[in-house]
């Protein structure tokens, strides 16, 4: 990529033969390309800025949901992908408002297509409790849209909700497994970098179960993170994990109720749900009601 400004008369005709016809036959260049097809050349010789653009926040953000709601479509269908993108969202901007909160800056979300989505940190947190504050935010704020999402289910009767809302409480339940670099792994990392090893045992107990790469790669990462740790000296571990008893209780404490909330909000996403697939209705004392059997596609 040239960064130099291109001549003012060349611009929109970089990489042709020096222009040497004759003045008729310019014009009928300029006939045969016409208006729109001049100005289509001219777009894709500034087509170099568009990458500069699309490093700018919101249009990252905008550009790269776009495109993960396609890749769910294929699967989903489209108002399901818009949905579970949404509640990806609002969980990124758990950790966003978490950020703030303790005033560190934040780079807007990026999602990522089957891998959910992944903000920046400006700098890094303070200690072990300020990174467990940051890891909280995401899977509390997307708890809190899941249960909006069961909430509108339970008002309207549209087996959608329940669906989207089961989705929205199994990804957070998945974010708290205890192993970095997932938000659990970081919470527990404020109580005791040890239950690392839990959480990597139960990440390949669940390999065994589902042969997910994204859980293979969690493994790797978090087998990483575990190694790191162990050549990290006394003094860095003292002086990154030293956090008062309280907080560490008061830590401990918010992530068992979240891990129950959302556990919970998950089974009992599933009953609605089996009762559609077992009764063609979400309340099997009336399986004449047609307009719960609402495609979710």
């Amino acid at each position: 990529m040239n960064d130099d400004q291109p001549d003012s008369e060349n611009s929109t005709i970089r990489g042709h033969e020096p222009a040497t016809d004759s003045p008729p036959q310019k014009k009928g260049l300029l006939r045969k390309f016409g208006p729109i097809g001049l100005l289509l050349l001219y777009l894709f010789s500034k087509l170099k800025y568009l990458g500069i653009i699309l490093q700018i926040g919101k249009f990252k953000t905008f550009i790269t949901m776009l495109v993960s709601i396609w890749a769910y479509a294929m699967f989903w269908g489209w108002s399901f992908a818009a949905g579970f993108v949404a509640l990806l969202f609002i969980h990124e901007m758990g950790h966003v408002a978490a950020l703030r909160m303790m005033g560190i800056k934040a780079t807007a979300p990026m999602f990522i297509p089957f891998m959910g989505a992944v903000i920046g940190m400006k700098q890094m947190p303070k200690n072990a409790f300020a990174e467990a504050v940051m890891a909280y935010g995401g899977p509390f704020l997307g708890t809190v849209g899941a249960i909006i999402c069961a909430v509108i289910g339970l008002l309207t009767g549209n087996p959608f909700w329940y669906a989207l809302a089961m989705s929205g409480f199994l990804l957070n339940l998945f974010n708290l497994l205890p192993i970095s670099p997932l938000d659990g792994g970081r919470i527990i990392g404020v109580i005791s970098p040890k239950l690392w090893i839990v959480g990597l045992i139960g990440a390949i107990a669940l390999f065994y179960y589902t042969w997910s790469p994204i859980v293979g790669l969690i493994i790797i990462m978090g087998s990483l993170q575990i190694y790191s740790s162990s050549k990290q000296s006394a003094a860095e571990k003292s002086r990154y994990y030293t956090v008062t008893p309280g907080k560490r209780i008061g830590m401990g404490l918010a992530f068992l109720a979240l891990l129950a909330v959302t556990s919970i909000g998950m089974l009992a996403m599933q009953i609605p749900l089996d009762n559609l697939q077992r009764y063609g209705s979400i309340s099997p004392e009336k399986p004449e009601n047609n307009h719960s059997l609402i495609r979710i596609r």
